[in-house]
Formats: structure tokens, C-alpha cells, sequence
């Protein structure tokens, strides 16, 4: 069985796009290696927007409560 041409020239563009790897240098890794380097990218990917998404949460539900209390003028 071979792997994919599609799923491993995204895995290749996923890391080229998050780390700045030359083509070749990612092509090269082994691919349960370049598999841990996909997920762990997704893993940073998804702290960042629950941090980003906490915080545009909190931001908007305390303009909420300012206005609320009459202060957000």
C-alpha cells in the first residue's frame, strides 16, 4: 500500500507553512515522524485559538457588562 500523494504533499505544506522547513527537508523525515510534527502543530494551533477564543470571550462579555452598568459610554 502507498501513502497518498495528496495527504502527504498536505502534511509537507502543513509543516513548510507552520515551520518554515525547506520541501526537501520535510520530505525526507520519516513518516511517523512528520505525522508527530502534523499533529503536534495542530495541538499549538489549537491552544492558540482556545487562548485567542477565551480572551475575545472575555473582552466581549466584559464590554457587555460595562454597558450593562452604565459605564460603557
Amino acid at each position: 500500500m502507498t501513502y497518498g500523494t495528496d495527504l502527504l504533499m498536505e502534511e509537507v505544506s502543513y509543516v513548510a507553512y507552520h515551520f518554515h522547513w525547506p520541501f526537501d527537508e520535510i520530505l525526507d523525515l520519516e513518516h511517523p515522524l512528520r505525522r508527530d510534527f502534523v499533529a503536534r502543530i495542530a495541538g499549538m494551533n489549537a491552544a492558540v485559538n482556545a487562548t485567542v477564543g477565551a480572551a475575545a470571550n472575555g473582552a466581549t462579555n466584559a464590554a457587555a457588562e460595562d454597558y450593562a452598568s452604565g459605564d460603557g459610554w
